[in-house]
């Protein structure tokens, strides 16, 4: 089969993509390219499209407009070929609930024409961690231990490129540290790993990042560059009525965009001669108690909420 011709330092290229649901446009001309042994995240909410990107590029379902190949195949015309080429870790857990792990192991590389101990050093390190329980039923595994196997049997057949779909979604924070762990160690193997997440933390995680809202990507760069071109300065502010505080925030003509993060709000000034007592004396002025307002650096997350408000 003809390898397309598509330059061998990428290993996922998308052109244009598009695709609807009824009335619904899942993607919008969705365009980037990853390049190999690259960790590429596609960061974003939950309906943003993410999941059916990654269905399209695995070959699960075909787009309506546009082109894609993973790792140089067409996704349309090599189907067959991709699927022998990728690993895909979909967000919901998919394993045969009533075999062990042992035996959700051995199916996924008889499926593949392989075996356990041909590609054992690759999934060693994460295997180890689980196989005190391989007797176990997939079903009875915490969540933690599901996703350990579940990247073990999207390993088996030594994929070139691996597909993870929001694979740390419910999963404790521990195991989302540990799983991130492993993806470095993967990337040092050589393997290229397109993941997807709603966790704005995990995008520093990346090599590259896509934000994405609404089936359209916002911006495509690394984590750093992402956020040294946030614009204006950034402020957390909080006082004693949080909820009256970001109404009065927003209500406020220096205002560009403010949002609740966690205990404080973020709040860009449009005012380049702002001046934290202005603020405060405002904010006393429409009875706000115990303020505290400090300067803050900016992170994936008020970059995200900055352009998707655009």
């Amino acid at each position: 089969m003809e390898i397309t011709n598509i330059n061998s330092d990428i290993a996922i290229s998308c052109d244009t993509i598009s695709k609807k649901y009824g009335k619904i446009e899942a993607l919008k001309n969705i365009k980037f390219d990853v390049k190999r042994g690259e960790i590429f995240g596609i960061i974003g909410p939950d309906g943003a499209g993410k999941t059916t990107l990654f269905r399209i590029l695995t070959t699960l379902i075909l787009a309506e407009a546009g082109s894609a190949a993973v790792d140089g195949f067409d996704v349309v015309k090599d189907y067959k070929e991709i699927r022998k080429r990728v690993g895909y870790m979909p967000g919901r857990f998919s394993l045969y609930q009533d075999l062990s792990v042992e035996e959700n192991l051995n199916f996924f590389a008889t499926v593949f024409n392989t075996t356990v101990a041909e590609n054992y050093d690759l999934i060693k390190d994460i295997y180890v961690q689980i196989e005190p329980f391989k007797k176990r039923r997939a079903g009875k595994l915490s969540g933690g231990m599901k996703q350990k196997l579940a990247l073990c049997c999207a390993l088996i057949h030594k994929p070139s490129v691996l597909f993870l779909d929001e694979p740390t979604t419910g999963v404790d924070p521990v195991s989302r540290k540990e799983f991130w762990g492993m993806l470095k160690k993967l990337k040092a193997q050589g393997i290229t790993i397109l993941v997807s997440t709603p966790y704005m933390d995990e995008a520093t995680l990346c090599d590259r990042i896509a934000l994405i809202q609404n089936g359209q990507f916002l911006k495509i760069d690394t984590p750093k560059n992402i956020v040294s071109q946030y614009e204006n300065k950034l402020w957390a502010v909080e006082s004693d009525n949080m909820h009256k505080l970001l109404i009065d925030l927003r209500a406020n003509e220096m205002t560009k965009n403010c949002f609740a993060f966690g205990d404080k709000h973020h709040i860009s000034i449009n005012n380049s001669q702002f001046i934290i007592h202005n603020l405060r004396f405002e904010l006393e002025k429409l009875n706000h108690t115990n303020i505290l307002i400090s300067e803050i650096e900016p992170t994936v997350e008020d970059c995200f909420m900055q352009l998707s408000q655009r």
